[in-house]
C-alpha cells in the first residue's frame, strides 16, 4: 500500500517535517486543518520533497468554489502535478461557530461545490465556457485576464472526505474519490461505506476502476512496552473526542457501542477530557484504531482496508512514535498484500 503521513502544518517547521517523511519512506504527506492553513505548509513542502500532496481536508463551506480552484491549481502546477484536492464539509457547529458561515443541505452544498470547482477547471483548460447555474453558487465571468489557461499537468482530482451514507455516496457521484474517514471500523466500512459507494457510482453511471478509495487509519504504534502505552493513550483520547460528537455516532452503531455517544458529548461539554479517555476501552482501540508494532499495525491495516484501498493516511494523535517505527510501518505497508 502507498502511505501518507501528516506534515507540520506551521509554516516555521513544514520543510523539516516534509524532509523527515520523505526520508521515513513515505509516498505524499497531507495537512489537516485545525490550527493552521491548509495550504500553505503543501506550497513549502512541494519545493521540499518529491512527494505526493493532498489537503485533508480543505473545508469548503465557508470558501468560494473560484477560491479552492486557484489554490488547488496553483499547487497542481508548482508541484508538477503531484497535487490532489481534499473537501470536507466538517459539522454544524463549527461551520457556524468557529468558521462563521453558513451550514444547509451538507450534501447537496458540496455535490455542487465540487461540479463548480470542475466547471471552473474546464474553462481555465479551455474545454467550454464558463457558465456554471446552480442553487448554492454560480460562475459565469471568466475574462482572459481572470483565466490562467491550461494547467501543464491537467487539473488536479478532487477528493470528498465522508462517514455516513448520504455524503459518501455524494462522494462517488461527483467527485474523483474517498477520503475514508478515520474514525472508522471494518464493520462500518463493509457494511455501510462501500454500499454508498456502489450506489454513488452507479448514480453517475462509472466503475470502481474510476474512483479511488484513500483510507485513514489512527494508528498506535510502537515496539516498546512504554511507547505502545503512549499511543493507544494517544489514539483512545481521539476516539473519545470524535465519539462525543453526534456526527460519529454511525460507526459506534455498527459495534454497538452507540450508548457511550451521549455521556461522552456531555463529558466533553464540561471539558471533562480524561474521564472521555477511560471510557474507551481495548476492543475500542482495537476496531476502530490501529495498535501493535510496526508490522502488526501494516497488517491490520491491510486486512481492514485492503480490498478496497490501495493507500492510506496514517495519523500517531497525541503522542510522537520513534523515527524507525514510523520507517518499519511504511516498509512493511509497501510489502502489505492487496
Amino acid at each position: 500500500m502507498r502511505v501518507h503521513l501528516q506534515v507540520d502544518g506551521s509554516p516555521a517547521g513544514a520543510r523539516a517535517s516534509a524532509g523527515e517523511i520523505a526520508a521515513a519512506g513515505a509516498d505524499g504527506l497531507f495537512t489537516f486543518e485545525g490550527q493552521h492553513d491548509v495550504f500553505f505548509p503543501l506550497l513549502l513542502a512541494a519545493g521540499e520533497t518529491r512527494l505526493d500532496l493532498m489537503t485533508n481536508v480543505a473545508i469548503a463551506p465557508p470558501r468560494s468554489p473560484l477560491h479552492l480552484a486557484h489554490a488547488a491549481y496553483d499547487l497542481q502546477e508548482y508541484s508538477g502535478g503531484r497535487f490532489r484536492l481534499g473537501l470536507g464539509s466538517q459539522v454544524q457547529a463549527h461551520i457556524e461557530k468557529r468558521y462563521g458561515s453558513k451550514w444547509e443541505r451538507p450534501a447537496a452544498r458540496m455535490a455542487e461545490t465540487i461540479a463548480a470547482i470542475k466547471a471552473i477547471f474546464a474553462a481555465w483548460e479551455g474545454e467550454s465556457r464558463l457558465d456554471f447555474r446552480g442553487e448554492f453558487f454560480t460562475h459565469t465571468i471568466m475574462a482572459p485576464n481572470f483565466n490562467p489557461g491550461p494547467n501543464p499537468f491537467g487539473p488536479p482530482p478532487v477528493l470528498l472526505g465522508a462517514l455516513g451514507p448520504v455524503m459518501t455516496r455524494t462522494a462517488a457521484e461527483f467527485a474523483d474519490g474517498l477520503l475514508v474517514m478515520p474514525f472508522n471500523s471494518a464493520r462500518h466500512l463493509t457494511e455501510r461505506t462501500i454500499p454508498a459507494v456502489a450506489e454513488g457510482l452507479r448514480r453517475s453511471h462509472r466503475s470502481p476502476g474510476d474512483f479511488r478509495i484513500v483510507a485513514q487509519a489512527m494508528v498506535a504504534v510502537g515496539r516498546e512496552e512504554a511507547d505502545l502505552a503512549a499511543a493507544v493513550a494517544g489514539v483512545a483520547s481521539l476516539i473519545g473526542f470524535y465519539g462525543s460528537t453526534p456526527a460519529y455516532l454511525p460507526v459506534l452503531e455498527a459495534e454497538g457501542w452507540a450508548d457511550i455517544q451521549p455521556e461522552l458529548n456531555a463529558l466533553s461539554k464540561r471539558g471533562r477530557f480524561a474521564e472521555m479517555r477511560a471510557m474507551i476501552t481495548e476492543p475500542m482501540v482495537a476496531r476502530i484504531g490501529i495498535a501493535g508494532t510496526p508490522e502488526d499495525c501494516a497488517r491490520q491495516i491491510a486486512e481492514r482496508f485492503g480490498e478496497h484501498a490501495d493507500e492510506v493516511c496514517c495519523y500517531f494523535p497525541g503522542y510522537t512514535p520513534r523515527g524507525q517505527d514510523v520507517a518499519d510501518l511504511i516498509a512493511a505497508l509497501h510489502r502489505a498484500p492487496r
